[in-house]
């Protein structure tokens, strides 16, 4: 039997979110995952700073899932700064490409237990209504999930 690489690990995507909110939280940044967005996409990790700026994160741990990957330019309307996460020994050359706009977008290299930035994501201010928007469904989301750790059969809101 073959063994998997270490970017082809089923686990892999869990371990990258993981060693990505380790590294957030070390820069005072709060998220959380799988965050429906209100254009209908979801951002794999949206994240708050103390200044209340939105990052989000779109993890990729294959080259087909990056090459196929047409929605994450729709993400940009939704964060102040924009990362591509993925896992270490991933080809960063696509990164490069301008389709994948390296002026404005971040990447990060991570495992289960850490992650490092390679290049800053520049920050493009969201307009205020969007931020307030974006902050308070982050929030409501946040909260929805803490009161169905405590209480799984409690009702939606």
């Amino acid at each position: 039997m073959a063994s998997l690489s270490p970017v082809d690990s089923p686990m892999i995507a869990a371990d990258v979110v993981r060693g990505v909110c380790r590294m957030l939280l070390r820069h005072d940044c709060v998220a959380i995952a799988e965050v429906p967005l209100s254009d209908g996409r979801r951002a794999d990790l949206m994240a708050l700073d103390a200044h209340g700026n939105i990052v989000i994160v779109e993890i990729k741990v294959s080259r087909a899932d990056l090459l196929g990957d047409c929605k994450w330019n729709d993400y940009l309307a939704h964060c102040d700064r924009f990362f591509w996460a993925v896992p270490e020994g991933f080809d960063l050359r696509p990164f490069e490409q301008d389709c994948f706009l390296p002026d404005r977008a971040g990447l990060i290299v991570a495992d289960r237990y850490d992650a490092a930035v390679l290049r800053e994501a520049n920050t493009v201010p969201l307009a205020a209504a969007t931020r307030k928007k974006c902050t308070l469904a982050f929030a409501r989301r946040a909260a929805r999930r803490v009161i169905h750790m405590m209480d799984p059969d409690a009702e939606a809101i």
